[in-house]
């Protein structure tokens, strides 16, 4: 998959473009990941002209953000958008929910999954929007199969990044593979190289990467829950929309 360098610049293009956002409160959740992934947010929304009403930091060992959630509503943003993981989103969509139910609220991976869907649940979920930093396979007719294996051993449904990681222990065993076979020692730095040198066709389509290390692909894929009665609240394929790829680029 990408970095997240790229969730938060991507999610504040998709916000401006797509969801024709034009100011924004962004708040974090004070770990490495969140202060990160909203900062690339804050930096991108600024160039693309959002207004940055505000930024608060959350203590995600604190039960109650209704204070900074109030001073939000005053400002009346056309959007929140937070940085972090479900220990502190959870609360937050919660009581988001109660006090600033009608604007849109987006994060990125840390909010998209089932363990953030299994502790907000329903209403207080719906209308979030989540970025993951690989792109949206689940549904593809190629990968099935493949599903069923895995839902098989597991007995649990996969999620985009089950499909990432199995790719990328192909990647990992194709390296070593090519150097065993070229008669090299088989130590790290051949194998490092061998990655480096990668062309393999996986699940998510062929895997190479550029001189930095990093894949070539760099999709954002952006989902929103949106409520269906049909399927268990908790099921995370059928709760949570892919709404497409987010717009790339500066």
């Amino acid at each position: 998959m990408t970095t997240d360098a790229f969730q938060g610049p991507n999610m504040a293009n998709y916000m401006a473009q797509i969801l024709k956002i034009k100011s924004v409160y962004i708040l974090d959740d004070s770990g490495a990941y969140g202060v990160g992934i909203a900062d690339s947010y804050q930096k991108q929304a600024e160039k693309l002209g959002i207004k940055v009403l505000g930024r608060d930091q959350l203590n995600p060992k604190e039960a109650d953000y209704s204070t900074v959630l109030t001073k939000i509503k005053s400002l009346k943003p056309d959007a929140l958008y937070y940085g972090g993981v479900a220990q502190a989103g959870v609360k937050l969509a919660k009581q988001a929910h109660d006090i600033i139910p009608n604007i849109p609220k987006a994060g990125g991976d840390g909010v998209q999954g089932a363990s953030f869907l299994k502790g907000v649940g329903f209403p207080a979920a719906n209308g979030w929007y989540a970025t993951n930093a690989s792109p949206h396979m689940l549904e593809d007719p190629g990968v099935q199969e493949w599903i069923k294996k895995y839902q098989a051993r597991f007995k649990a449904l996969p999620n985009d990044y089950s499909i990432t990681a199995y790719n990328g222990a192909l990647v990992a065993l194709d390296a070593i593979k090519r150097v065993a076979e070229s008669g090299k020692e088989v130590n790290r730095s051949n194998v490092r190289d061998a990655i480096q040198a990668t062309k393999l066709k996986t699940l998510q389509g062929e895997v190479s990467f550029d001189e930095h290390g990093d894949m070539l692909s760099k999709v954002v894929s952006v989902f929103q829950y949106r409520h269906d009665p049909k399927y268990p609240d908790d099921d995370i394929i059928h709760q949570q929309k892919y709404e497409g790829v987010a717009p790339a680029g500066s």
